[in-house]
């Protein structure tokens, strides 16, 4: 495992020294009409696998349970795992930033985060991150270890390496949902294939980017592996230092798709009333998308839209009124 992975190439569009809104890709998931419901994905343990996270980020310390940093940075020390680069805290907000009246809102506002620093500052390319196989697969494994719900990784690498890919299976033996942002090096072509791993990976739900007005972003990879598309340019969350910022990559698109699925979770084991295993979550995923007619390799399944199976149930109810 000598080839390093590194922090998926995102844009970084605006910052913001102070904000109060729900976001638009939050909005566009349909997370606050869930929360009507009284689901905000509380109690489900999220790891953040990325380049660490600001605990003290006022819409985040009520919401990170706990952290370990399995990189160099501050001469390895395992238990600070800030964030240089500012990737981190920017996903760990959109999953689950705190409904606290100020700043922004998570997808699931009740969640918990397990925040897992993976990625380095690289010294020789200011703003970017790498770390080592070995770091994202210890990561992985101690995750599952903690017994969390969910694994979301916004990085990726061009290797298949065997021991990841282990990892990565044993994580989804013991019912974890692992999330991947598939990659940016699209070049807006269904026909061709751009690959990055874990993402490639088919026990990970990959996910694409799509634009708030609900175009397929040029910069998504697509292949056969992608799974959904969620909102993923010109996204707004959480930085380092208790500001805010403006974000685009798949990176951003994952985390909309782990919160998500931490509200889905919640809300399937109440409807259920037993636990679901990592296949009948998925299922459950897939049952709240949107196609939104692109081509399967760039969108999968399509966008994810929590309040999907409402309007097929209202659909339903008009054509049986309609054809009596």
């Amino acid at each position: 495992m000598e080839n390093t992975i590194r922090l998926i190439p995102f844009k970084i569009e605006e910052k913001l020294e102070s904000v109060k809104e729900i976001p638009e890709g939050v909005n566009m998931v349909q997370a606050p009409e869930i929360w009507k419901e009284g689901i905000r994905g509380k109690d489900i343990v999220i790891a953040v696998i990325d380049t660490g996270c600001d605990r003290d980020h006022p819409d985040l310390k009520d919401r990170i349970i706990g952290g370990r940093n399995f990189t160099t940075d501050d001469n390895g020390d395992v238990d600070n795992y800030s964030d240089y680069n500012g990737h981190g805290t920017h996903v760990a907000g959109t999953i689950a930033a705190t409904e606290n009246d100020q700043g922004v809102v998570g997808v699931a506002p009740e969640a918990k985060l397990l925040i897992l620093k993976v990625l380095a500052n690289d010294p020789n390319n200011p703003g970017s991150a790498t770390g080592k196989y070995e770091w994202i697969v210890n990561a992985i494994n101690y995750a599952i270890d903690q017994k969390v719900d969910i694994i979301s990784m916004s990085l990726g690498g061009p290797s298949d390496v065997p021991e990841l890919h282990q990892a990565v299976k044993r994580a989804v033996e013991n019912n974890i949902l692992v999330v991947c942002a598939a990659g940016n090096e699209g070049d807006g072509n269904e026909r061709t294939e751009e690959l990055s791993y874990p993402a490639a990976y088919n026990e990970v739900i990959s996910v694409g980017a799509i634009s708030l007005d609900g175009q397929i972003s040029r910069f998504t990879n697509s292949n056969k592996e992608i799974d959904v598309v969620a909102p993923g340019e010109k996204i707004l969350s959480t930085i380092p230092g208790g500001k805010f910022a403006v974000f685009s990559g798949t990176s951003m698109a994952t985390p909309h798709v782990s919160g998500a699925l931490a509200l889905i979770k919640q809300l399937s084991e109440k409807e259920f009333e037993r636990n679901l295993t990592e296949p009948e979550l998925y299922a459950q995923l897939i049952k709240r998308t949107m196609p939104l007619g692109f081509p399967k390799a760039l969108e999968g399944n399509g966008l994810v839209y929590l309040t999907a199976p409402n309007l097929l149930s209202r659909h339903y109810e008009k054509t049986q009124v309609s054809s009596i």
